[in-house]
C-alpha cells in the first residue's frame, strides 16, 4: 500500500495529470440518446440552429469523461477514501465531435481530518481543454489516506 498515492504526497501546488482522451461523433449521441437527449447532444440540424452554433457532447458527457480519466489516472493509484462533494462545476465551451481533451488538477488546499486523523481533505480545482480552449473545470474536495496519522504536515 506504500506505492499508493497520499495525502502527503499531494501538497498545495501539485499538479495532477489525468491524461487525454478523444472524443467521437458517435459517442457524443450515443450518450445523449441515453443519458441527455437534447436535440444539439442528437442532431446537426438542430445543434446548428441552437447557441452552440454545432453538435456538442453533453455538459454530464464531459463530467463522466473527467471522471474516468480521475479515476484511471488518479483513484486507483491512490489510498482514496471517496469525497463528500463537488464545491463547483462549470462548462465554459462545448466539446465537439474529434476533440481530444485533456484533464490536469492542481492541489488548492490541503488538511487533515480533526475528527478522523486517517482521512486527508484535498481540494482539488479541475481543468479539462480541449486541443482550443479550456472547456469545464471543477473544484471538489478529494478524501485520500493518510500514510501515518498524527505525523503530517
Amino acid at each position: 500500500m506504500s506505492d499508493l498515492i497520499h495525502y502527503e504526497d499531494l501538497p498545495v501546488g501539485t499538479v495532477i495529470d489525468c491524461g487525454a482522451r478523444h472524443v467521437s461523433r458517435e459517442e457524443i449521441i450515443a450518450f445523449a440518446e441515453e443519458f441527455d437527449p437534447q436535440p444539439h447532444h442528437l442532431d446537426d440540424a438542430a445543434a446548428n440552429a441552437s447557441m452552440l452554433k454545432g453538435l456538442s457532447a453533453s455538459g454530464w458527457h464531459t463530467c463522466a469523461i473527467m471522471m474516468k480519466l480521475m479515476a484511471e489516472n488518479l483513484a486507483v493509484k491512490s489510498a482514496s477514501m471517496g469525497s463528500p462533494g463537488i464545491e463547483e462545476m462549470r462548462w465554459m465551451r462545448p466539446v465537439r465531435p474529434g476533440d481530444t481533451i485533456s484533464l490536469k488538477g492542481t492541489v488548492l488546499s490541503a488538511r487533515v481530518s480533526k475528527s478522523r486523523p486517517e482521512m486527508g481533505l484535498v481540494e482539488i480545482d479541475w481543468n479539462i481543454s480541449s486541443e482550443r480552449e479550456q472547456v469545464a473545470s471543477m473544484r471538489a474536495i478529494g478524501l485520500y489516506g493518510v500514510r501515518h496519522p498524527g505525523k503530517t504536515r
